[in-house]
């Protein structure tokens, strides 16, 4: 039996492609074992066994950039979690070990290559992160998103996949009313999905709380959402009679498929995965880059979409003033969308899960 190990997680851009790379395991390989380690406390030590996979917890956390008492925790913390990751591996005993970013990914990875384990890392990011970059040198294999990504990584052990996006997202063909009912909503309204990753945007909420007016005198209907944070702010807003029926607010949308199936616009922050899975539904875009992340590669994101006419541009900090009214142009230009929506999905790649399972089941 085949045994991987599949490390990393913090956010969704990387819990759900290390999901959707376990899942493509699974289907190309029945008689496969899987184990999944995370960092205690983040989002993947829920979502890993809500897919149906085992995961174990490491205390680790990452390194703030800026003075921070966190940071005297953090030695203790490394050498803690390399000592957990060691008994994990030598417990599980893996062919492979997997990493795909985030906290957790970087004293696992270290164990495996010490041990002479073959190890694979996924890159979601036009712009490599530093527990990858740190790795780069000592893992067999390299899968990434972008062109280019020889200027961080080895050249010789660079797999150019695209990134992995959940399967329920891949056929939404004819979805669209069980979408609207899933969600409560009016087949007869244009609906707009709004996502600021899974952990909330606070620049698009209060975008979009600025907006409700607008959206509602026109009769624009809304799922939103939030991230956990915002919540209570954006829920206690849309419990006003006038918004109940037409703004649906979640801290967290787990049936992306009927989300993205209902939507006729999406509104979202432009990370790596986020593009990639918008790619694949293939519906108009505005994206609102953060500008909290390593040299702004979420501005280069959108700008390629935009370049393409495959997406609309609002900065962070002009979100208050332009999304709302942004969004209510593009909805009243049909042709627009559908050019748009055409021109995304044009470079979507629909089987990057499946491309790396095979490579990892070629070196296991």
């Amino acid at each position: 039996m085949t045994k991987v190990l599949i490390s990393g997680g913090g956010t969704g851009g990387h819990v759900f492609p290390a999901i959707a790379i376990a899942n493509a395991l699974k289907e190309k390989q029945s008689n496969i074992e899987l184990l999944f380690v995370g960092a205690k406390d983040r989002m993947e030590m829920e979502k890993v066994p809500a897919a149906g996979f085992e995961i174990v917890g490491l205390w680790i956390s990452g390194f703030q950039r800026s003075l921070s008492l966190k940071n005297l925790s953090f030695p203790f913390k490394l050498i803690f979690s390399m000592i957990k990751a060691w008994s994990i591996i030598r417990s599980f005993k893996p062919d492979v070990v997997v990493g795909v970013g985030g906290y957790a990914s970087g004293p696992v990875l270290k164990v495996a290559t010490i041990k002479g384990i073959p190890t694979l890392i996924q890159e979601q990011n036009s712009y490599a992160g530093i527990t990858n970059k740190l790795l780069s040198d000592k893992v067999n294999r390299i899968c990434v998103a972008y062109d280019g990504m020889e200027r961080f990584f080895p050249k010789e052990k660079i797999l150019l996949t695209g990134n992995p996006v959940r399967k329920d997202i891949l056929n939404l063909e004819g979805k669209r009313i069980l979408g609207i009912s899933h969600f409560g909503l009016s087949q007869n309204l244009k609906t707009v999905l709004v996502v600021g990753g899974s952990l909330g945007a606070l620049s698009i909420n209060q975008g979009i709380k600025n907006s409700m007016d607008l959206f509602t005198e026109i009769g624009i209907q809304l799922i939103w959402q939030t991230g956990k944070s915002f919540y209570k702010e954006a829920k206690q807003e849309a419990s006003d009679s006038k918004y109940m029926d037409r703004f649906k607010v979640y801290d967290f949308v787990g049936d992306m498929d009927f989300a993205y199936s209902a939507a006729d616009m999406i509104i979202s922050r432009a990370g790596a995965i986020a593009i990639s899975e918008l790619a694949c539904v293939g519906k108009a875009v505005i994206m609102v880059p953060s500008p909290f992340v390593a040299e702004d590669h979420q501005t280069k994101n959108a700008m390629a979409l935009f370049d393409k006419e495959a997406a609309i541009l609002v900065k962070d900090h002009e979100t208050i003033e332009k999304l709302g009214p942004a969004a209510i142009e593009l909805l009243k230009d049909q042709a627009k969308m559908d050019q748009m929506g055409a021109n995304i999905k044009r470079l979507a790649k629909f089987d990057s899960a499946g491309v790396i399972a095979d490579e990892i089941i070629k070196m296991a």
